[in-house]
């Protein structure tokens, strides 16, 4: 009955006890090696765990290792492991326990599979500033990095950083993909690629609540891949998926008012959760074009000043998101401040393009707006807005791929982008713009070169006091608002609508979706 409860939407005395989601990107891989996108972080994060964990607040918790030590010099971490960490049972495990314990070994392979080019992993970026790391012993493992790199403690918490028993992997070779194996607090047991995917509860699992009950309360997660969000919202308004975790323009308006609240009808249906999204959108110049409009600090600025952000998100945005009228840091991570960046104001705007025409005897500027078709109502906002001030704007709608390709080989003036944390440290949001990060060698893709700005990049490395790079980290953000290399357009928010009985889900500021602590009250 609970298995046909995990993969129908039929109502029975334990529907409470499974959480539906419907994940329309699909799932292209289970093994944590490969967690570059939503969806695959998304289910390898109820599967795997790694040394420490992030908690809604982006505070670095414990995980596999109760407790770790940094040397002075910021290069060596030594973490000590639990001792009670399993993996979820398996056949191989040659025991009468089918399963085994985790010890440092298993990091030490973990790691290894990670960097390794045959396994061809997109996270292996993440050991880049590792020199070495061994097992002292079971319980002991130890990291020592090339330089000081005060963030490295965030990067693994990512999924990438998963441990791994080798010899399931082994087993399977490239099909581990499709039969998971880890310790997190769900196990697989089923994936009908494109169709449904089912975890069940890990009994094994070693974290408990405050209480002292083990974790996680639910039995299973059961997800299913419907590739249209209409249909994704049809589901979730009859009951058949707990989690709403998309805003599309096809149904926020039903779902929302203009200010972003909750319609009348829906109020005690629904519930709606809100909070910071490590995402900042915004429009990038590429730098090395050869383009008068491009290359105008004065016209840059210009179209900063052009166009109300408040009266964007307020129309197109239902007020999901908050204007970027600071700089490129977003809100909820250490590093973001209050500083004055670009608010509307149509008169400073024209003044700059006047001043731009005068220098240059160019009396009709234009510029081209690269973007994909799911941000074109917001390109079209700024081309209105701007026109206003002089500006000719044109659009040219991409697909996603064509975009990308294109805005890492230097080919479009004025392109729009989002940049999503990888891991919780404004140095994040901040990589995009050292000089030595120019694509297609970094993500440098505005080619933004200044001396000041990679000389505090640089020295922030060796700041290990939080409070005091955060400075830093807020003087180069405000280098980044007087030279205008973005537009910076919004900080995004985390959006989830869920049904009324489910209980213990909270949003972060990555938008990790996490399970072991929800439950359902039954109906």
């Amino acid at each position: 009955m609970l298995f046909a409860s995990c993969t129908t939407a039929t109502n029975t005395d334990l529907n409470h006890l499974v959480f539906r989601y419907n994940q329309y990107d699909n799932v292209s891989s289970l093994d944590p090696a490969f967690a570059r996108n939503i969806a695959n972080i998304w289910a390898t994060n109820q599967i795997f765990n790694g040394l420490i964990q992030l908690d809604d607040s982006l505070k670095i918790v414990p995980d596999i290792a109760k407790h770790w030590n940094q040397s002075k010099d910021g290069l060596e971490f030594t973490f000590t492991l639990r001792d009670d960490v399993y993996f979820h049972k398996h056949a191989k495990f040659k025991n009468t326990d089918s399963t085994r314990r985790v010890t440092a070994d298993d990091f030490v392979y973990s790691f290894d599979r990670l960097i390794d080019p045959k396994i061809a992993s997109p996270g292996n970026w993440v050991l880049n500033k590792v020199e070495e790391y061994t097992a002292v012993n079971d319980t002991i493992f130890k990291i020592k990095l090339k330089q000081p790199f005060p963030a490295f403690l965030g990067l693994l918490g990512m999924r990438y950083c998963s441990v791994v028993p080798k010899e399931i992997v082994r087993y399977y070779g490239t099909e581990f993909r499709s039969h998971p194996i880890g310790t997190g607090p769900f196990k697989f047991k089923l994936w009908e690629e494109n169709i449904k995917l089912v975890l069940r509860k890990n009994t094994l699992y070693y974290e408990k609540d405050e209480q002292g009950k083990s974790l996680p309360y639910l039995e299973a997660v059961a997800i299913t891949f419907l590739p249209d969000k209409q249909s994704e919202f049809l589901q979730f308004a009859k009951g058949n998926i707990d989690l709403l975790n998309s805003l599309d323009a096809s149904y926020k308006d039903e779902l929302l008012t203009p200010s972003g609240k909750l319609r009348a009808r829906y109020i005690d249906k629904i519930t709606l959760d809100k909070g910071p999204y490590l995402n900042s959108e915004y429009l990038g110049f590429y730098l090395d074009a050869n383009v008068p409009e491009i290359q105008s600090e004065l016209l840059r600025k210009a179209i900063n000043y052009g166009f109300d952000r408040n009266k964007m998100i307020m129309y197109l945005k239902n007020n999901i998101g908050t204007p970027a009228h600071s700089g490129f840091i977003p809100k909820g991570i250490l590093g973001y401040s209050e500083q004055q960046g670009y608010e509307y104001n149509v008169n400073i705007a024209r003044s700059l393009v006047d001043q731009y025409t005068v220098i240059t005897g160019d009396t009709s500027p234009s510029i081209t707006i690269a973007t994909d078709a799911n941000y074109l109502s917001i390109c079209e906002f700024i081309q209105r807005e701007l026109e206003k001030i002089g500006i000719n704007v044109a659009v040219d709608v991409l697909p996603p791929s064509t975009l990308r390709e294109q805005k890492w080989s230097g080919k479009l003036q004025l392109f729009r982008a989002s940049w999503i944390a990888d891991y919780p440290d404004a140095e994040n949001f901040l990589s995009p713009f050292y000089s030595k990060n120019f694509t297609p060698n970094g993500p440098n893709y505005t080619h933004f070169k200044n001396e000041t700005f990679d000389k505090l990049y640089e020295q922030s490395f060796l700041i290990t006091d939080d409070q005091a790079r955060a400075q830093v980290y807020s003087t180069m953000d405000s280098i980044l608002i007087a030279k205008a290399p973005i537009i910076p357009l919004y900080y995004d928010e985390v959006v989830r609508f869920t049904q009324k009985n489910v209980r213990g889900l909270t949003t972060n500021p990555q938008n990790f979706l996490v399970l072991k602590r929800v439950w359902k009250e039954k109906e």
